[in-house]
């Protein structure tokens, strides 16, 4: 697959309008298994405009749906009118080329419901001769997991080479089949002319929580240092904007901030790349976390912006920033963090992209476990089975003062509030409570 030079990318929204959404609110239902493993696949291409400019529009849609509710009509009509933009959100100044790298990204649609959906693009140049226009391959799922649909997308790429209607029956085969548990393969058989039936092995990883991300993009182009400080503006909420020209660069850095943030997810305003006519939500006054690329820099600095995070993902520094980031995590919980990330960052060469993932995430996740680990202890059952959260117990039970200082700003965040509220409704029965 070609996860290691691709990333993922999203962008939350309620089409058509300005982006807004809300992160993580329902998780739990992108990973069930033996769901659809897609809603369509449609292919967007470039269409020359009368002033001469091209216009991103859908070409190709699988399956074509028949006798749909007017709520249904509508909510598609919508989906369907959001996806050119977000495949080609860097505009419409296009020009036929003979040559173009494919480049893999994501994104993803908040509908009106909260229910989400997200796009798997591959952007390519179809076979052919002379100059020519790239054009997109989205699937639109409910599902994420971005390395099980980087390696679809290599299927269809594959047959795209070929021709369209090779691209067909593989999508019916995979439509057809249910989306497999964390660390189960599904088979899917496929016949390509000339070369016959081939049965291709689809694997989801064990760990759910990382499949949609890969923690090396950001070691790649980012210190530790600058990292921690990212981190500690996102988990009290803060703007975030990053920028790189490469769209998957985009997209696999700030799914990479957004996954640190597990447990906890980031509940605000999330577009890995914001569409040239959206460059604008840089002046929302509530936080987000965006992804705009570089050749906007000018036009983003002109926005009437308030205080916000800068990030310049090429030169791996940052641009601009509120100034008290070196202070906001308790010092001795960074130190720790730094020398974690550090032995990762030496020992590159030897870790896979999954071992990456893994130390990475633990490192976080310890550091989460020892600043608000334990918040069960002061949730407070009702007869009733309800729960309510104790917050001033739960704060005065930390004896470090730069810890509590710091938990006190991070229990008034919406991530941490989203948090509890579910920890209120799920009562895990304790050994000897029974």
């Amino acid at each position: 697959a070609s996860e290691g030079k691709d990333g993922a990318s999203a962008a939350e929204n309620t089409p058509p309008r300005v982006p807004q959404g809300k992160m993580g609110e329902q998780s739990s239902a992108f990973y069930s298994a033996g769901q659809f493993f897609f809603e369509y696949l449609v292919v967007v291409s470039l269409k020359k405009m009368p002033d001469g400019h091209y216009e991103p529009k859908i070409t190709y849609q699988f399956p074509k749906r028949e006798n749909l509710l007017k709520g249904q009509k509508e909510e598609e009509e919508r989906l369907l009118q959001a996806i050119p933009l977000f495949c080609f959100p860097d505009g419409n100044n296009w020009v036929p080329v003979t040559e173009f790298t494919s480049e893999t990204f994501s994104f993803v649609l908040t509908n009106v419901d909260g229910s989400r959906k997200i796009g798997y693009c591959r952007r390519l140049l179809p076979s052919g001769r002379g100059v020519r226009l790239p054009e997109v391959f989205c699937i639109i799922s409910c599902l994420g997991c971005f390395g099980l649909f980087s390696k679809i997308l290599d299927e269809v790429e594959k047959r795209r080479q070929i021709s369209m209607a090779v691209i067909y029956p593989f999508m019916q085969g995979l439509r057809e089949s249910p989306f497999p548990a964390p660390g189960k393969t599904v088979t899917i058989k496929s016949f390509i002319p000339e070369s016959g039936t081939e049965l291709i092995e689809l694997t989801r990883p064990v760990d759910a929580h990382l499949e949609h991300v890969e923690f090396q993009a950001l070691l790649q182009r980012l210190s530790p240092h600058l990292i921690l400080h990212i981190f500690a503006s996102a988990m009290l909420e803060r703007r975030l904007i990053f920028l790189a020209e490469e769209l998957s660069v985009l997209s696999q850095c700030i799914h990479a901030v957004a996954a640190l943030l597990y447990p906890f997810t980031w509940a605000h305003t999330y577009i890995p790349v914001v569409p040239e006519c959206l460059l604008d939500t840089v002046c929302c006054p509530t936080p987000f976390m965006v992804g705009i690329q570089m050749r906007h820099l000018e036009r983003v600095l002109e926005q009437p912006m308030e205080e916000a995070l800068i990030v310049d993902l090429c030169e791996g520094k940052i641009i601009r920033a509120v100034g008290d980031e070196e202070e906001i995590l308790p010092r001795k919980l960074q130190n720790e963090m730094l020398i974690s990330l550090n032995r990762h960052n030496n020992n590159n060469n030897v870790h896979t992209l999954e071992q990456v993932n893994a130390l990475v995430s633990e490192a976080f996740v310890h550091f989460f476990v020892r600043l608000v680990g334990h918040y069960a202890s002061h949730i407070k059952w009702g007869r009733s089975g309800s729960g309510s959260f104790q917050e001033r117990a739960f704060c005065k039970a930390i004896t470090s003062k730069s810890c509590r200082r710091f938990v006190k700003k991070f229990v008034k965040t919406n991530m941490f509030s989203l948090f509890i509220e579910e920890a209120e409704k799920s009562r895990i029965p304790q050994e000897g409570n029974g």
